[in-house]
């Protein structure tokens, strides 16, 4: 069993660290970057994926919106893969400079395969009204998608690792560092949130405007560069034996004791099923493994009511886009049409000051008040969280209410692509809002599940936080199939139709509300009763 110690020449620093000289905000900071470029490229794909895909792929707005959800559950829900390759056999630092090469493997490949656009690898013919009209071949279609979860992949091992390994930066039981290491969790989001404002912005105008090719390689580009910036960082990072240390120093976390177990009921049944006393080593690493699985079980009434969060979290992506695209996208009288996919920077534009407010006002202000190192609990921030996307979920609703009545006001509703005369404005608030309930929703869920689980099993504490975005984004790719074959039942039409001026998105926005507010219910109960 491989662990993160000095034997191997990737880690040139083993077991316990040497303080003065690694780890801190030094070694934080390189970690920071390449996890900046990994959203970089994450973003740069994802964040204007559904036009690609009703675009030069030619879906409708309904599968394609299923089809990115289910990448994105697919992302999410991955890591937990990840993570358990980290934690029981390559070690985090490995599996971030393993991930790494594949993620940018796979985003070249996904830029190549944009490039597929000529004739001879499309399948064209002659509409009604004399336009030539040309969708991607089925191969080209099956190489994007290849390509897509590749990344998918990739990102599996890259995104439970960095941010555990950022975090093991800083020592728990040192009572500096450990206060450190909870600022980590605000500015480590703030980062991201800084890289994923500005990639929307400018890889949504490229994509739109330039070229999707260009528009992929970016990303991919960046990714390499942030490799290559985590590689300098090397000498500074601390290094740890990859879980509890066993007896004789062996790695003894939930999966390498599984294995342990396995062996251990196999000798017994070799024995005829009679009474065997278990080595020493085996009883040492049964009682962690029942202690860290009743760890991981204590955890899952918390998982599964954030699990409506995650349904909300993959709307921006996806049907506030397709929202945003209908409206009068020009800023005063220029001509410039600000891109779709453009206006989810405006979560990032709402995370970072109200990151910033946190950190450094709410926190010292709550703390006089309750005592708490961190202001607030980890749970009371995240049902703070919930209960703000569901505010966000009434305004959305209402938003749209106001554009189909502005639709039907100006006569476009059965005109597609029509620009319905309301200004982008309007929409606005629902990312601010959006924007607001990650600053306490995400951050809440990334440090309450990385600090309640043991080390061992950092990784997979910061996996199951990503598998509540996983799970969300599969829920939200339900519902919205199943909605939309009911109402599309006997002739009706469905509140995700192509032209979403016939459609109802004020209605999904209104069912989602109802369910986050029996999921905040269900969630003030187990949070109160978790110890």
């Amino acid at each position: 069993m491989a662990s993160e110690s000095g034997s191997d020449p990737l880690l040139p620093r083993a077991g316990a660290s040497l303080r003065p000289t690694t780890g801190g905000w030094r070694s934080a900071l390189f970690i920071i970057w390449v996890e900046v470029a990994e959203r970089f490229a994450y973003y740069g794909v994802s964040a204007n994926l559904i036009n690609y895909l009703t675009g030069p792929l030619g879906e409708t707005t309904a599968a394609a919106a299923s089809a990115v959800n289910a990448w994105a559950g697919a992302v999410s829900m991955l890591p937990l893969l990840g993570a358990a390759v980290a934690d029981s056999w390559l070690g985090r630092y490995r599996t971030i400079v393993a991930s790494s090469v594949l993620y940018i493997t796979a985003l070249g490949l996904l830029a190549l395969s944009s490039t597929f656009s000529s004739s001879q690898s499309q399948q064209c013919s002659n509409s009604t009204d004399g336009r030539r009209d040309c969708r991607p071949s089925s191969e080209q279609t099956a190489f994007f998608y290849a390509s897509l979860y590749l990344v998918a992949i990739a990102q599996s091992g890259h995104k439970p690792c960095v941010q555990a390994f950022g975090a093991d930066q800083f020592d728990a039981t040192d009572p500096g560092e450990s206060s450190s290491r909870s600022s980590f969790f605000n500015w480590w989001y703030l980062g991201l949130c800084a890289s994923a404002t500005v990639t929307v912005v400018l890889m949504s105008y490229i994509q739109d405007n330039v070229d999707w090719g260009l528009g992929f390689g970016v990303p991919c580009m960046v990714m390499l560069l942030g490799l290559l910036v985590f590689l300098i960082g090397t000498p500074t990072y601390r290094f740890y034996d990859g879980g509890s240390d066993g007896p004789h120093g062996e790695v003894t976390g939930t999966f390498s004791g599984i294995g342990k177990a396995v062996r251990a009921w196999r000798k017994r049944r070799g024995e005829g099923g009679a009474t065997v006393e278990l080595e020493h080593d085996d009883c040492v690493e049964t009682a962690v493994l029942a202690e860290e699985v009743r760890g991981l079980t204590r955890l899952f009434p918390i998982w599964a009511t954030c699990l409506l969060y995650g349904v909300v979290f993959a709307q921006p992506a996806t049907l506030f886009t397709k929202q945003a695209a209908t409206l009068d996208r020009r800023i005063g009288t220029s001509s410039f049409q600000v891109p779709p996919a453009a206006l989810q920077s405006f979560l990032g534009v709402s995370i970072i000051p109200c990151v910033l407010l946190y950190d450094r006002i709410l926190v010292p202000v709550a703390h006089r008040a309750t005592g708490v190192a961190s202001g607030i609990t980890m749970l009371q921030r995240l049902g703070a969280g919930i209960a703000l996307s569901m505010v966000t979920l009434v305004v959305a609703a209402l938003v749209e209410m106001k554009r189909l009545s502005t639709a039907r006001d100006a006569g476009v509703v059965d005109k597609p692509g029509a620009v319905v005369p309301m200004s982008l404005w309007w929409i606005v608030p629902q990312y601010l809002l959006l924007g607001a309930a990650d600053s306490f929703a995400m951050v809440g869920m990334q440090e309450f599940f990385y600090d309640q689980v043991p080390r061992a099993l950092k990784s997979i504490g910061l996996a199951l936080y990503l598998s509540v975005l996983g799970v969300g984004s599969f829920i939200s790719s339900f519902l919205i199939s199943f909605i939309d074959g009911v109402t599309r039942r006997d002739g009706g039409t469905s509140w995700f139709t192509d032209d979403l001026n016939r459609g109802h998105l004020d209605y999904f926005y209104l069912l989602l509300a109802a369910l986050t507010m029996l999921d905040l219910l269900a969630y003030i109960y187990f949070s109160t009763s978790y110890i």
